[in-house]
């Protein structure tokens, strides 16, 4: 019987979480079982059950799966090209065409076409506002006619803007 009692409470502490169990090595008395069974031990918090793991498990899992469709992994290509776009942009006025060329020109980054179009679409970018800013750098250091910098700055060999985004920009300058 004494086995079984010793058995009995390992598999309780198991059971329980607890970090030890003493088994008595001497005998007990049927006097002695019973009050050790009546004493009151402090009570400790049940385990989790495995439904409730496998629950609370499946329901991360589905949330961590959720995240990732919301946000797709970048490529490190991907990620540089970003960086390196928003620092153009920091730095000087762009037109789309412009920093995407510039971004994949092998004078410049050399970033694979693709790498560099996801770069400056993931961007949020006022067009109108970085022709604005050129426009406002060619009067800086230069002179126009009205319709010479709207030329200037949708030319495919300036600074590629859209005629649209070219006109905006030079009326903000006043011209």
């Amino acid at each position: 019987m004494r086995t079984t009692i010793a058995a009995s409470l390992t598999a309780l502490a198991l059971t329980f979480g607890l970090a030890s169990c003493s088994v008595p090595t001497e005998p007990v008395t049927d006097e002695a079982a019973t009050a050790e069974t009546t004493t009151s031990a402090p009570a400790s918090k049940p385990k989790e059950s495995k439904e409730s793991k496998e629950s609370k498990e499946s329901k991360e899992s589905t949330e961590t799966k959720e995240e990732e469709k919301a946000e797709p992994e970048l490529t490190e290509s991907q990620q540089q090209a970003i960086v390196s776009a928003q620092d153009y942009l920091d730095y000087q006025a762009f037109s789309r065409q412009g920093l995407i060329d510039q971004l994949s020109s092998e004078y410049g980054d050399a970033f694979p076409v693709e790498d560099a179009e996801f770069a400056v679409d993931s961007l949020d970018v006022d067009w109108n506002e970085q022709a604005a800013k050129a426009a406002q750098e060619y009067l800086d250091y230069d002179s126009f006619s009205r319709q010479g910098l709207i030329d200037q700055l949708s030319s495919e060999y300036g600074d590629q803007f859209t005629v649209e985004q070219a006109t905006y920009g030079v009326d903000q300058t006043g011209l």
